[in-house]
């Protein structure tokens, strides 16, 4: 055998006959061999106790497990993440700040909605919910033209969402609701309308994205259909209405695909005459017979889907 052989070569051949003198001059590392109770005993027969520590270091296995042994420096500088990618001029800038001030805009209207809403003023509080659908179409579109879309403004949209979309609406739906229904049931109606917001828009931060369908009712389009409802002044009673609000809020997180507006204003001209004129005739029935359309799409949608998979 050579003595420069590694650990495992050593290991796995079974030295018979060999003196201890064959290993002399060299600097040997003596483990100690619980069987006889004493620190200095030899680990044999195989004369693994004599072999040297840097014959043993160079085939130990390294856990990819082990952390660094060094000390970690929390103290080290933090890593700068930009709001804006890309080139960082004074054009882009502007153009950045002009669309998250229309985001703060929207979650603006949102807070007067709520305001409005609790000294009374229901109408104003609708006409302030339009307004903050309006920016918050006005946000993303102007971000992708101006090229200065980017992950924080994507995440500011989504909170001023839930305070215009999730807060505000249920609080305007709520005060539209009292003196018709009692406060539970109105109470509850609009919490759900919250929490299915929440829920929504925290799943599409996480989903991926279809340029074709919403998954689920997206909350500008319920907040929309709940502002116009009390502008409008559906003639139904205040259960029937409380049932429209839950039905509006499952429908928010169901998996249900339904159709961007994208899609819906490539259709033909001639289709979007029904509805402008049911609007003159009566706007009520119109807006009605639209939003249990829309909200029958979804199904219908994934029924077809299921079908032609």
């Amino acid at each position: 055998m050579r003595r420069s052989g590694t650990f495992a070569r050593q290991v796995l051949l079974v030295r018979v006959g060999r003196r201890d003198h064959d290993l002399d001059g060299a600097e040997t590392l003596v483990l100690p061999d619980r069987r006889y109770g004493t620190d200095t005993a030899p680990l044999d027969p195989y004369g693994v106790g004599r072999l040297t520590a840097a014959e043993i270091e160079a085939v130990v296995p390294v856990s990819p497990a082990v952390g660094p042994g060094g000390p970690v420096d929390a103290a080290g500088p933090a890593m700068a993440i930009p709001l804006l990618p890309g080139e960082r001029t004074m054009v882009r800038r502007i153009k950045f700040a002009v669309v998250n001030a229309c985001t703060l805009a929207s979650l603006t209207l949102g807070l007067l909605a709520i305001f409005q809403a609790m000294h009374g003023d229901v109408r104003v509080a609708a006409y302030c919910l339009i307004a903050c659908v309006a920016f918050d179409g006005l946000d993303g579109a102007l971000a992708r033209k101006m090229g200065v879309a980017s992950p924080f403004g994507a995440q500011m949209d989504s909170l001023a969402d839930m305070c215009s979309f999730g807060l505000a609406a249920p609080v305007v739906v709520y005060a539209s609701l009292v003196g018709s229904v009692s406060t539970a049931a109105a109470g509850v109606a609009c919490a759900l309308v919250a929490a299915c917001a929440a829920i929504r828009l925290a799943r599409f931060n996480v989903s991926p994205k279809d340029g074709r369908f919403f998954c689920g009712v997206p909350t500008t389009m319920a907040a929309a259909v709940l502002a116009l409802a009390v502008l409008i002044g559906l003639p139904v009673s205040g259960e029937v209405q409380v049932a429209g609000v839950g039905l509006l809020a499952f429908a928010m997180v169901s998996s249900f695909p339904y159709a961007k507006l994208a899609r819906l204003i490539k259709l033909p001209p001639w289709l979007w005459l029904a509805p402008v004129i049911g609007a003159l005739i009566d706007i009520r029935l119109t807006f009605a017979i639209l939003v249990v359309g829309y909200l029958v799409s979804g199904p219908l949608l994934w029924l077809r889907q299921r079908r032609t998979a």
